[in-house]
């Protein structure tokens, strides 16, 4: 945890190298795996859209139909 909380200052080229040494340890995705990962978002998204629509939907009818029953029971 003390590297962490290193207070001494560091010059722009101590900067930039420990930069490129940290970039070096970073590993990307290939094309492949995104377009994969890109896939499923969006069929996740189009899934919990339609799935959101469709429970809006019903519970509007329910509601609708409650205030309709209410408004009967109260003869307004």
């Amino acid at each position: 945890m003390a590297d962490a909380v290193d207070t001494k200052k560091e010059g722009i080229g101590d900067f930039i190298q420990k930069t490129r040494e940290e970039l070096g340890r970073t590993t990307f995705p290939s094309g492949d795996e995104v377009r994969k990962t890109t896939i499923i978002v969006i069929i996740s998204v189009i899934f919990f859209a339609v799935y959101l629509y469709l429970v809006d939907k019903g519970w509007t009818y329910v509601l609708e139909a409650l205030t309709w029953l209410v408004n009967k029971i109260a003869g307004v």
